[in-house]
């Protein structure tokens, strides 16, 4: 199930927020990549809803870059998780926290969403002292039903089936959870029923700026990438589960070679190990990983002719820009948290033992089989689907130098009604 879920006539009353106008409205999505993004819908909603009110965001710097300059967007509040972590050993790290309190007290904010809902994001949306808290409901076992008969207990078990460590005892109000068998973006969208935000189609744009624009424009010339199609693989994801096999990813970057594309590998700093393996494997592939800043990421897959992607945030940034993308799932479910709107995209083996959302390798029983029978051949065969549907059918010889892309991200609306496409950017 792709769309949207509908509440049903008897699922919830009529919500009294639809009529109040809210003039100062806090956010609360720290991380990560792939979940901030998922909440950009709501960002454009609320404006639209709202077209006078300050919104600001509290979420991490590391992404802090990429949100903090969408059009709707008043301000961006920064938690700083790793020093946040030191509160009560350290006097900097805990003085920090009392300060961004009082920040958020001075605020006086009149309506904080809570799309995190753990324990800590609770506690900081009851210190807004905001008078209207908006979060989800706590688990129920009646919306656990359908997706339990699709996929099992493991999922329901360790994945995402409502505000956590009693997150929702902070709401004045709780967005219902009908089902489970829902996209994240659609299930943040939920919020619309109780303040009465438009039901057109999400809107993923996401601004680049110009620095970043002609950084990756000085990195592809240094490569001798300029003007030439290329793809490019991430290998990374935080999960050790996600990973699928360096040489997979290696097999596929040496097929795009001899195809006539370029292959570029990128990633954080913390994916160049990773990114390295790959390279050894596929001569001719120019690795960037650790190279680029988020928003430095994005203007790079921009310029790309398609991205091959773990189940990470680089493939949820990929979808938000409008880009052709390929997907390897193993332990987690493309129905839940997949390339939104495009099911074409999502390369999987048929394994009874998933999804699971086991994070450790250790924690498999099963040798890790979702992703080790993912063949090579299954990628680049998709690939080529892929491609050829986007109209840029994979090339089988050099193609001659074409001008780069530089407005991508800014139109980019979705429309989930045309399975496994998304509009290209303009330019």
């Amino acid at each position: 199930m792709t769309g949207r879920h509908r509440f049903g006539a008897n699922a919830v009353k009529p919500s009294p927020l639809r009529a109040r106008h809210f003039e100062r409205i806090l956010i609360v999505k720290l991380s990560a990549v792939g979940d901030v993004i998922h909440t950009v819908p709501v960002l454009a909603k609320l404006r639209a809803r709202y077209p006078s009110a300050r919104i600001d965001w509290l979420l991490t710097p590391e992404i802090a870059e990429l949100i903090r300059h969408h059009p709707a967007l008043s301000n961006v509040l920064l938690f700083e998780r790793q020093k946040y972590g030191r509160v009560g050993r350290n006097w900097d790290a805990t003085l920090s926290l009392f300060r961004l309190v009082a920040t958020l007290r001075r605020n006086r904010y009149d309506l904080v969403l809570d799309l995190h809902g753990q324990f800590r994001t609770a506690l900081l949306t009851l210190a807004t002292g905001a008078p209207v808290r908006v979060g989800f409901d706590r688990p129920r076992r009646e919306s656990q039903r359908d997706y339990l008969r699709r996929v099992g207990r493991s999922a329901c078990w360790h994945g995402w089936t409502g505000a956590r460590e009693g997150a929702w005892l902070a709401y004045t109000h709780r967005i219902p959870i009908p089902t489970l068998d829902v996209h994240a973006v659609d299930r943040y969208l939920w919020v619309g029923q109780l303040l009465g935000l438009d039901d057109g189609p999400p809107d993923f744009r996401i601004p680049l700026p110009a620095r970043a624009q002609e950084r990756v424009d000085q990195l592809l010339a240094q490569q001798g990438l300029t003007g030439r199609p290329f793809a490019v693989l991430m290998p990374g994801t935080i999960w050790e589960t996600k990973h699928w096999r360096a040489e997979g990813f290696a097999e596929v970057g040496r097929r795009l070679l001899e195809a006539g594309l370029g292959v570029v590998l990128a990633g954080s700093p913390r994916e160049r190990q990773r990114c390295r393996a790959v390279a050894a494997s596929c001569p001719g592939a120019r690795d960037l990983s650790g190279q680029t800043t988020l928003t430095e990421l994005a203007a790079l897959i921009c310029r790309a002719a398609l991205a091959v992607t773990n189940d990470s945030g680089p493939m949820h940034l990929t979808v938000a820009l409008g880009r052709p993308v390929v997907s390897i799932f193993g332990p987690t479910d493309p129905v839940w948290i997949g390339p939104y709107g495009r099911p074409h995209a999502v390369v999987q083996a048929a394994v009874p033992c998933a999804p699971c959302y086991l994070k450790k390798l250790r924690c498999c029983p099963h040798e890790h089989v979702c992703m080790q029978q993912v063949t090579a051949d299954a990628v680049f065969e998709r690939v080529e689907r892929i491609l050829a549907e986007a109209g840029t059918p994979l090339p089988r010889r050099p193609l001659p130098a074409a001008p780069a892309s530089s407005h991508c991200g800014m139109d980019n609306r979705m429309d989930t009604t045309v399975a496994g496409r998304s509009p290209t950017p303009a330019g």
